[in-house]
């Protein structure tokens, strides 16, 4: 199969483009390089240096002729989407309808995407499903759901299929701990320097964190599979702040105590996803537990 990885150079798409050439199949990648690296691109994998919103994108899909797009390629921070909303709706709404374009013009079978949890807004009832209901609150989440309903149009308007993966907090090797990184990527660099990393509000606020390779692995039963629908992945527990805290703690053999700072404005305070969907459609389920997959990703750090 020959699939294009848009954002292939990033954390999350670089992990996808791995195991798909792992697989065996033929991996192209179009990354503008904004937060993609050198050092995350597979060998065999042939990179594009390109904005998906550029026109010369169907140069490309005229040339590779895909079968299937895999669209990791976004503009992710909450905050930028609230300082511009102009270029947060540019490159998530108008860079994926460019795609979706070159997929109707060159005969792509497939697209599959990854929404977010974003779309959901403060829980209503926990573990979020993906019958929840829909309260953004901010202009990533707009964006990121807009896109749902475009890949649902284009499947019944000209039968390209589709797969939106809802992700919970991906974490993992590659992430990047500088401007809107993640929680685990900041306290990683922070506990191997063995400096304290701050905590906002009093630390007990949940998340659902589902390793990065567990998430190549969805976006792998997606090549030949759960068509037309939208799913959760996930883990289905609830960690707090504290406790990924103290777990770093235990895995740095460190004996750090945390920094509180003022609670952040609009930050959700308890979230977990079940992923009960997507087990019940292909038997897709985590495999790393929050310790296996930490214990990766200090190791990736500690090598940098």
């Amino acid at each position: 199969m020959k699939i294009l990885v848009t954002g292939g150079a990033g954390f999350i798409g670089s992990h996808i483009v791995d195991l798909y050439i792992g697989l065996g199949h033929e991996v192209c990648i179009v990354d503008d390089m904004s937060h993609g690296k050198e050092e995350n691109v597979n060998s065999n994998a042939k990179l594009y240096k390109l904005d998906i919103r550029d026109k010369e994108l169907y140069k490309i899909f005229q040339e590779e002729k895909f079968d299937v797009v895999c669209h990791q390629a976004a503009q992710i921070s909450v905050p930028h989407s609230i300082d511009d909303p102009f270029l947060d709706a540019d490159i998530n709404v108008m860079g994926t309808l460019n795609i979706l374009e070159c997929c109707k013009k060159y005969g792509v079978k497939k697209v599959i995407y990854p929404a977010s949890a974003a779309i959901f807004g403060e829980p209503q009832y926990l573990p979020v499903d993906e019958k929840h209901p829909l309260n953004m609150q901010c202009g990533y989440g707009v964006t990121k759901h807009t896109v749902e309903h475009y890949l649902d149009v284009y499947y019944k308007l000209f039968g390209i299929k589709y797969t939106v993966f809802r992700y919970a907090n991906v974490y993992g090797p590659r992430q990047d701990a500088t401007g809107e990184g993640g929680v685990v990527a900041i306290f990683s660099e922070k506990f191997l320097a063995n400096e304290a990393p701050y905590i906002f509000g009093d630390g007990e606020q949940t998340r659902d964190f589902v390793y990065v390779k567990d998430v190549a692995k969805a976006n792998a039963e997606a090549l030949e599979g759960l068509d037309n629908e939208i799913f959760n992945v996930s883990t289905n527990v609830e960690v707090s702040v504290n406790d990924l805290f103290n777990i770093f703690n235990e895995l740095t053999s460190s004996n750090l105590e945390p920094v509180y700072k003022e609670e952040r404005a609009g930050d959700i305070k308890y979230s977990y996803m079940t992923y009960e969907k997507i087990s019940k459609a292909c038997g897709w389920k985590p495999e790393y537990s929050l310790k296996e997959g930490l214990d990766e990703t200090i190791a990736f750090y500690k090598s940098k």
